[in-house]
């Protein structure tokens, strides 16, 4: 080894020195490249690599061998000759199966129109004997067609009625409700364009378009202000849904970015949509905006969450929260994210850790296979009130997942945390696997907190999927107009999200909803809630 610029040293004693500092110097520069390295790893997945985090097989039967054996899957030594397949295939998702072929019948529910297909009058007479044939069947094949959407003038006609001996005593029915007073927009149009927007992810300009091509004019200023107006005549039902959230044993909650423009200066910021969870007696979506991240959202929104489990990432905003007491449940596929992304600087490791992360999602899926089995079991028995076999399906549910988290997950996860431990003394502390590492072992309590209860959820996945909307949605209408604006799609977003994940159709509720929120009874507001809802005409 040489230095450039400068004589070797004579003295040994020097050299030995120089060599010395030499070694930390390549070290530290081997250190950083790695690390850099790894962040151009990452950002190059980011932007042209599959977002899947799943596992190849194969590579944990490379690195994850004795994990397997030593949690029962598969044999510490094996004879390649009697491995009909990777052990590691136990650990991993059963591929789903196929759906049968075949076309599926159309919705009952939709209007049928007969086109008549008949035969020619001349080729009714029998080629035989010359008799008019009959009738005695006819052969239906459906076909679906579309019919574009159209649009209408309603004339809401008031009749005036007066004395003809008097000349006068006019006499006219009351103006009837509407959701914006003397507005243009009836319920119908609103719940469109609010639909398009949050559930369809179309941005006002291009529905602008759409209209344009019925020939009507309507400008997207014109349908921003319907949307700010809409949420506030919706904003009730929206809180009425935060109070029934708020009930909840569990609340999962997760934030993501979005860009804010200012609209005196054009300048645009990051603003935060966040999305809470309720449990499955409280399902609901409901969303908040903020200007920022800060702890003042989640500390808002959460003031009157008392009791009770939050699972969320292990964002520092949420300390002030626990705090009061409310117990904190980490999320496994952080974690795990984490462990996959060092996979490039430490495979060994990196999918040693992965193994028992797997072995643990095996397990819960392997609860959910026995709980839809025992709920089968359980329909076929005696009929049951729809509400009492919800009730009893979910303890019914929780008492299968608590149980088998204790006997199978809990083993697991104490030789997981044992490994951690280990492992810990022998990686740098700032290596992607050495934060990896370090992560899990600073938020083990929380999580390994969901073994001890059959309602928790390994994850906080279905928090994610909950914003998965707004980042599919932002790359179409590419950022909020302003912080009302944010304000405005937390709210929308609340009830057509909360309708999808009930399975109720959002234009028909929003479309029924908007037509009576006005007159509704304060009082009542409940029965306006997404779960409760029957439309008026019923």
């Amino acid at each position: 080894m040489t230095t450039s610029g400068c004589e070797l040293p004579d003295d040994l004693s020097t050299a030995h020195e120089l060599i010395r500092e030499l070694a930390k110097t390549v070290h530290t520069q081997e250190h950083l490249i790695a690390k850099l390295q790894h962040q151009l790893e990452q950002l190059l997945r980011h932007r042209f690599g599959r977002k899947s985090e799943k596992i190849d097989p194969d590579q944990l039967l490379l690195f994850a061998r004795e994990i397997l054996a030593e949690l029962g899957t598969a044999p510490a030594e094996a004879e390649p000759a009697a491995q009909e397949q990777p052990p590691a295939a136990d650990i991993t998702a059963a591929p789903a199966k196929k759906n049968g072929h075949g076309r599926k019948p159309l919705p009952a529910s939709l209007p049928r129109k007969r086109v008549l297909h008949d035969v020619e009058l001349e080729q009714l007479p029998c080629p035989d004997c010359g008799t008019v044939r009959i009738k005695i069947g006819e052969e239906v094949r459906e076909q679906l067609e579309y019919v574009p959407a159209s649009l209408i003038v309603l004339q809401h006609v008031r009749p005036k009625y007066a004395c003809e001996p008097c000349e006068g005593n006019v006499t006219i029915a009351e103006r009837f409700p509407e959701p914006i007073e003397k507005g243009l927009p009836g319920p119908g149009l609103l719940a469109q364009v609010i639909v398009s927007k949050y559930a369809d992810h179309l941005p006002l300009y291009r529905q602008e378009r759409i209209f344009a091509r019925q020939g009507v004019e309507l400008s997207r200023q014109t349908t921003c202000g319907w949307m700010a107006v809409s949420a506030e005549l919706l904003a009730p039902i929206c809180q009425a849904m935060l109070r029934r959230v708020l009930q909840s044993r569990v609340i999962q909650t997760d934030d993501t970015p979005v860009k804010v423009q200012d609209p005196r200066t054009g300048t645009m910021s990051t603003g935060r949509l966040w999305a809470y969870l309720g449990d499955w007696s409280h399902p609901f979506i409901v969303y908040d905006y903020t200007p920022d991240r800060s702890a003042e959202g989640p500390r808002r929104i959460l003031a009157d969450f008392r009791t009770g489990f939050l699972q969320a990432d292990a964002y520092s905003a949420y300390d002030q929260i626990h705090a009061r007491g409310i117990l904190e449940v980490g999320c496994m596929a952080h974690a795990r994210r984490k462990f996959d992304e060092a996979k490039t600087t430490d495979p060994p490791r990196a999918h040693a850790a992965l193994a028992w992360i797997a072995r643990l999602y095996q397990i819960e899926r392997e609860a959910k296979e026995e709980v839809a089995e025992a709920i089968e079991r359980l329909t076929r028995g005696d009929p049951l009130d729809a509400v009492e076999r919800v009730i009893r399906e979910q303890r019914l549910a929780e008492e299968i997942t608590q149980g088998l988290r204790q006997e199978q997950s809990r083993p697991v996860a104490e030789k997981f945390g044992q490994w951690l431990e280990t492992t810990a003394g022998s990686v740098l502390p700032k290596s992607p696997i050495g934060e990896a590492i370090s992560y899990a072992r600073s938020h083990w309590a929380a999580l390994t907190r969901y073994l001890d209860f059959g309602f928790l959820s390994i994850d906080n996945n279905a928090a994610e999927r909950a914003l998965r909307p707004v980042a599919v949605g932002r790359k179409n209408w590419l950022h909020l107009g302003s912080d009302k604006g944010g304000r405005t799609a937390a709210v929308l977003m609340s009830l057509v999200q909360s309708c999808r994940a009930l399975k109720v159709e959002p234009f028909a509720y929003l479309r029924d909803i908007l037509e009576r929120v006005s007159t509704h009874p304060a009082s009542r507001i409940a029965e306006l809630l997404p779960d409760a809802w029957k439309p008026s005409s019923s």
